[in-house]
């Protein structure tokens, strides 16, 4: 018998579609609290993988994760964690970075499709219409840079299946088809599910 509050793991695998790459993550929620653990293969271009792991509190909020990358010359980790009073954490193995990296709550990993879900679920907005604006930690891959960007996730239409999301940040404006989890089925020029 599965506990109040809790769900059984699902595992969603997107296929890119303006690269070749795969992602694939295991979602797990108990008692309000939601962790991701997933992998992502770009075979074009410059090929790299990564692996992440990350926990979101019941507030929605991403409290801790880790992100490895490898390339074929280089190995990379960078572990992310936000305090109670704010602050994010930010280690690569040589020092810790303190931040606040103006307010941000939610955690964006280029090239991954889990992290557009976080917003989206925390937020409600497939389930009920809304607009936000949101300062978000941004990690770049591979090479894990952090900085913080802008983004806007809009309710465009609520559907029996789900809903569409407008998601806007400096260099996207697309509206993502996602289930009535929050999770992307179709994200244009980026990804989808299989």
């Amino acid at each position: 018998m599965t506990p109040p509050g809790s769900r059984k793991p699902i595992v969603v695998t997107w296929q890119g579609t303006a690269r070749t790459s795969l992602e694939q993550v295991r979602l797990f929620v108990r008692d309000g609290r939601l962790r991701a653990s997933g992998r992502i293969v770009v075979a074009s271009e410059a090929p790299y993988s990564a692996s992440f792991d990350f926990s979101a509190a019941r507030s929605g909020d991403v409290g801790r994760g880790l992100l490895r990358t490898t390339a074929a010359d280089t190995e990379r980790q960078v572990s992310v964690r936000r305090t109670e009073d704010g602050i994010w954490l930010i280690d690569r193995g040589d020092g810790v970075e303190r931040s606040e990296f103006d307010g941000a709550t939610d955690v964006d990993v280029a090239g991954s499709v889990t992290f557009t879900a976080l917003p989206i679920r925390r937020l409600g907005l497939h389930r009920k219409p809304g607009e936000a604006e949101l300062s978000v930690l941004y990690i770049s891959t591979p090479d894990l840079t952090v900085t913080r960007v802008r983004q806007t996730y809009r309710t465009v239409e609520i559907t029996d299946q789900g809903a569409v999301i407008n998601y806007k940040d400096a260099h996207r404006d697309a509206n993502i088809v996602v289930d009535t989890d929050g999770l992307p089925v179709t994200y244009p020029d980026v990804a989808e599910r299989l």
